[in-house]
């Protein structure tokens, strides 16, 4: 999904429990919050019973935190529910593929497809294979994505499961296998979002655990013909109950519109989404109650947890059609729960002292001042560009996110109780500067 780079605590690849490394903390609200919701509501699809727990969880965790205003803000959704999820291969040699359906799949029979497959190395290489010659066939298509600092290659690379099934569709295929969007090399495949335009026929699309695709890639370079069968009985299912919750600590000035703070309530089902993103709604929780220390700032400031982005970005866009007064600054924490290394702006010239005020302020902590544009992320972006808003980001280590991305492995184990502290500090710090600021906040024209 665009914008959404986000950062996980350690790879799962060098693998302790961090919970066996560093003591949990006792009456933290940040860790609190991350812990309960993880643990006490679970994994929190789109559209699902569990979202609903959690919106209840998140009005009465809020309200209990001294928010006022909270509220929960309802929509509907076209979502996907899950069904059995199983594939192998069936020639060059029998074996059971870990694999998970992509949200918005098409569904298989009960019973299953099975059909030869056709290998491509690259996205480009599919959309150069002939109209038709996918007939009767299973896509398999490769990537090259490496981990990054600042996640960057998530973008590109993504459009392998963002427009891939799609691409393989109009091409005739039966059905369209991934190498999972991640970095990671543990047999745990990558669910996610993927699309098709109208006209385009959904046809089932399932993701690979790294290994498995590096297995079929290895049998393509031999030149065997390779046999995969698939079962994927999802479906996509219209008119699904969501909801986003906000909550504002008001400022000494009501007359100066708000700063807006984002996170997503909801995740994928696989694991308990501690990284993606419990972690982002704790991160602004507790820093926006860390800012009222010593006395209220002059702006309020809300928390949007925001219900189904991962299936599209639904609760941003609601948000923004719903609540048209006008608002400050946006900023956005969904990438994670690794330390923040880099500040980006998205302000004006009327407003590059307040930006110069912020760098100062996080230097010291070694958040170093980055030459990108600010966008906020996907919870935020629809307000964002309706009101032309100045932003503020705050970017995490993104080199051992997509290890964790989207996995059986998001789990409260894998984020380290010091670098979520370091993230409060640093948004606490960004806020006491914002929310304090009596002038114009001016976005970049």
């Amino acid at each position: 999904m665009r914008n959404k780079f986000r950062a996980a605590a350690l790879t799962a690849a060098i693998f302790v429990p961090l919970a066996a490394q560093a003591e949990e903390p006792k009456g933290d609200v940040a860790w609190d919050i991350l812990a309960g919701l993880t643990s006490e509501v679970g994994p929190r699809m789109p559209g699902s019973e569990a979202e609903a727990r959690a919106r209840t969880w998140a009005q009465a965790r809020l309200e209990a935190l001294g928010f006022s205003g909270v509220a929960i803000e309802p929509f509907t959704i076209r979502g996907y529910v899950r069904g059995r999820n199983e594939a192998s291969l069936k020639a060059p040699i029998p074996f059971r593929l870990a694999v998970t359906a992509l949200g918005y799949s098409g569904t298989t029979p009960d019973k299953g497809i099975e059909g030869d497959v056709v290998y491509f190395p690259t996205l480009d290489a599919l959309k150069a294979a002939p109209a038709g010659s996918l007939a009767g066939k299973i896509a398999f298509i490769d990537h090259a994505m490496k981990r990054s600092q600042d996640g960057s290659g998530y973008g590109p690379y993504g459009n392998v499961r963002r427009q891939g099934p799609a691409i393989a569709a109009a091409k005739g295929a039966m059905g369209v296998v991934i190498r999972s969007i991640g970095t990671d090399s543990h047999r745990n495949p990558h669910t996610g979002g993927t699309t098709f335009p109208d006209g385009v026929s959904p046809i089932p699309a399932g993701a690979v655990s790294n290994p498995d695709a590096d297995l079929i890639a290895r049998i393509a370079g031999g030149g065997k013909p390779m046999r995969l069968a698939m079962t994927l009985t999802g479906r996509t299912t219209d008119n699904l109950p969501s909801g986003n919750v906000i909550g504002d600590l008001p400022g000494r000035d009501p007359s100066l519109p708000p700063i807006l703070l984002g996170c997503h309530l909801d995740s994928w089902d696989l694991g308990t989404g501690a990284i993606d993103d419990a972690a982002g709604c704790a991160i602004i929780t507790a820093a926006a109650l860390n800012a009222q220390e010593g006395g209220r700032p002059l702006r309020t400031i809300r928390v949007l947890w925001a219900g189904s982005e991962e299936l599209g970005g639904f609760g941003g866009k609601a948000y923004a059609q719903r609540h048209a007064e006008p608002h400050a600054l946006a900023m956005e924490s969904d990438f994670g729960a690794a330390r923040v290394w880099r500040v980006n702006f998205n302000l004006g010239s009327a407003s590059k002292p307040l930006a110069d005020r912020i760098a100062a302020a996080l230097s010291p902590m070694g958040i170093v001042r980055g030459s990108g544009k600010a966008d906020g992320g996907t919870d935020v972006e629809p307000v964002i560009e309706k009101q032309k808003l100045g932003v503020v980001d705050l970017n995490q280590d993104g080199t051992h996110y997509f290890d964790l991305h989207h996995t059986p492995d998001d789990t409260l184990d894998k984020v380290d109780p010091a670098d979520l502290a370091q993230n409060v500090a640093a948004w606490t710090e960004v806020l006491r500067i914002v929310a304090n600021e009596p002038g114009p906040i001016v976005a970049a024209d």
